[in-house]
């Protein structure tokens, strides 16, 4: 049992620490840790380890003392951070990377790694300390511990997740900040130094607030699409994820923030059903399933009277082909889209104007499916009228889920 024990401590003339020993023989020697491991080597060989100079570590695990997690606590007390789970990385010279990597494959080893252990060991202690969960796959914070020369303490902060919907009650309002198109965002007499075309968003009427309790540094809305901003977002709402970067706080009452923010901006945005949501959540929204579709109300006026029988030939409306419309051909690859509409209803005002309830797939352009966009919507109410026809308002009434 201790033979491979005793082929270590002669390749490395003795000279090997406790962790590092123990750690060679994981898979040959049973215990609760390297330590253990070590110590059982030890005795058997009736060889004493303390105090001696590692070749392999140069005794980088001496490192991990009072002292380190005295700067780790500091770090934590001086950013205020509040975090339920974590995960750390270290850094240590590559030359003991190597020579622990060398020893493990002079003897066919597979172990832990030099590396890991020193991470399995300062998360233990992080873990004993704060009682917080290590999660390697999404955590709330991450420290970095470089151990290559005086220990250093680094935390990074990932960013915070809170989904829901958004309804926007006033038309004018974006659903993303727009910088001002002079300055692009610098400031100017034009946008009165704001940096902004238009004062408010949907993005920016939630963010502020979450940005305010969290002390993060920069907030990013994610919807499932977006209407234009004379469009108002009605129904149920449009689904989103708020993505909020380096937040020093987390844990809120969201049902009595969303409340409040809310209140503040009645009549403008209300924001329903947030929670906290995982990082994925925002592609999740953002890809269109083949199963969703959306609602539109469209207040349509023509040039001319209408043929008011003509009306029901826009029920037999199904695939529609759609060029990228000329007012988004500055943001948007040109190409065909082909579209279906799902459902559609009409109701006569009088002789120039009419509603259009519309159901279709997400990403028909309502707007251009009614004025013909110069033929590259096709067909068109336009067309079909033998008028021309312009979205003089327009609602979403429903989004479907994604």
């Amino acid at each position: 049992m201790f033979e491979l024990a005793k082929q270590i401590l002669d390749e490395c003339d003795g000279k090997i620490c406790k962790n590092c020993l123990g750690r060679k023989l994981s898979r040959t020697i049973e215990g609760a840790n390297n330590i253990e491991r070590a110590d059982k080597a030890c005795e058997a060989l009736g060889i004493d380890l303390e105090g001696s100079d590692c070749v392999i570590c140069d005794n980088i695990f001496d490192k991990l003392d009072e002292e380190l997690y005295k700067k780790i606590d500091d770090k934590i007390d001086r950013l205020g951070i509040e975090f339920d789970t974590f995960l750390v990385g270290s850094k240590i010279p590559k030359d003991i990377q190597e020579r622990d990597d060398a020893l493990s494959e002079k003897f066919e080893l597979t172990v832990e790694t030099l590396k890991k252990e020193v991470n399995r060991l300062i998360g233990l202690e992080i873990w004993e300390r704060y009682d917080k969960e290590a999660e390697f796959e999404a955590q709330d914070i991450v420290f970095s511990i470089d151990l290559t020369g005086e220990p250093k303490v680094k935390i990074q902060i990932n960013p915070l997740y809170i989904e829901g919907r958004y309804n926007k009650f006033k038309r004018g309002i974006p659903q993303t900040k727009w910088p001002c198109s002079k300055c692009k965002g610098r400031g100017c007499e034009e946008c009165n130094f704001t940096g902004k075309q238009y004062p408010e968003s949907v993005e920016e009427l939630i963010s502020e607030h979450f940005l305010k309790l969290t002390k993060g540094r920069e907030a990013k809305f994610h919807g499932a699409g977006r209407e234009d901003i004379d469009v108002l977002m009605l129904g149920s709402g449009r689904q989103f994820v708020l993505e909020i970067k380096e937040p020093k706080l987390r844990k809120f009452n969201l049902k009595e923030i969303e409340d409040r923010i809310n209140e503040i901006n009645e009549g403008k945005t209300a924001y329903h059903d947030l929670k906290y949501c995982q990082r994925s959540r925002k592609a999740i929204i953002k890809q269109s399933s083949p199963d969703a579709y959306k609602v539109y109300e469209a207040l349509v006026e023509c040039d001319e009277a209408y043929d008011k029988d003509k009306l029901n030939e826009l029920l037999e409306l199904g695939e529609i082909h759609q060029q990228t419309p000329l007012r988004v051909m500055r943001r948007r690859a040109d190409k065909v889209r082909i579209k279906n509409v799902l459902d559609l209803s009409v109701d006569a005002i009088d002789e120039k104007r009419f509603k259009m309830r519309i159901k279709t797939e997400g990403g028909l352009y309502i707007k251009e499916l009614i004025s013909g966009d110069d033929g590259r919507s096709q067909p068109n109410v336009s067309d079909i009228l033998g008028v021309k026809a312009i979205c003089a308002q327009l609602d979403v009434i429903e989004v479907s889920e994604k």
